[in-house]
């Protein structure tokens, strides 16, 4: 068994993240979050699985105070180039979602394209994802917005078969994915077991209201593609668009 994680996977794998085709369309994906997340310049602004930083780069260019924290130390360090490069100063935070903590000292939370959400280790399927929206959500002002992606687990469901139950690839209890990711290190291919959770749209409601959120609208939410209509059943990704209450 592999001793690897998403943590090893990442390292690896960040000299060649802004390749991919989902990463194109950041500008657009920073435009929806200006609009949809009501935001103006100079509001402080919290990235949650930050990656190599294309948004909040993008964000601090437009004149937002920004803090990215990711679990990927090689995912930081191409951020931090880019954001000399750009001539743009963001606060970088090495730790896990999960354990990052906060007082509400931010206008505005975010954590998009599975950077913090669905991406689990040996956790419980539910409860590590339900701890980083607690953790955003403290992190946010009262009557701040907040936005999250999710894999789509209608997508899951209407894809795995009784086969991938019985082999242990799917989990419909929990809607969590079982498989194996590859990728190419200097010192040779490592192999990474993976489990992805999906969510359903009113699971996923109910996911943000147990953190304390007003949730404003369910949409489909896939990179490149984030939309206020609702979701496909099998596009890849949900998007979710909610609100600190400015009364508590």
């Amino acid at each position: 068994m592999s001793t690897h994680n998403w943590q090893t996977f990442f390292d690896a794998y960040a000299p060649r993240y802004m390749g991919e085709v989902f990463v194109k369309a950041t500008l657009a994906e920073v435009d929806f979050m200006i609009e949809h997340l009501h935001l103006q310049p100079g509001m402080r602004l919290l990235d949650i699985g930050c990656g190599t930083g294309r948004h909040a780069i993008e964000l601090a260019r437009r004149g937002y105070r920004m803090t990215g924290v990711d679990l990927s130390q090689g995912m930081l360090a191409e951020a931090q180039r880019t954001a000399q490069a750009a001539g743009v100063s963001i606060e970088w935070v090495h730790c896990p979602a999960q354990a990052y903590t906060s007082p509400p000292v931010f206008d505005a939370v975010y954590s998009v394209c599975e950077g913090a959400l669905c991406l689990l280790g040996l956790d419980d399927a539910f409860d590590r994802d339900a701890h980083v929206l607690a953790n955003m959500f403290a992190a946010l002002k009262p009557g701040g917005y907040a936005l999250v992606t999710v894999l789509n687990g209608m997508r899951s469901l209407r894809t795995a078969s009784e086969a991938d139950v019985q082999a242990g690839r799917f989990d419909p209890l929990n809607l969590v994915e079982c498989g194996e990711m590859e990728v190419e290190t200097p010192s040779g291919i490592i192999r990474v077991p993976t489990r992805e959770r999906g969510y359903v749209p009113s699971e996923l409601r109910l996911l943000l209201q147990h953190a304390g959120f007003s949730v404003e609208r369910i949409s489909g939410g896939t990179a490149g593609n984030w939309r206020t209509e609702a979701p496909l059943l099998d596009e890849m990704e949900l998007l979710a668009l909610a609100r600190r209450p400015a009364k508590e």
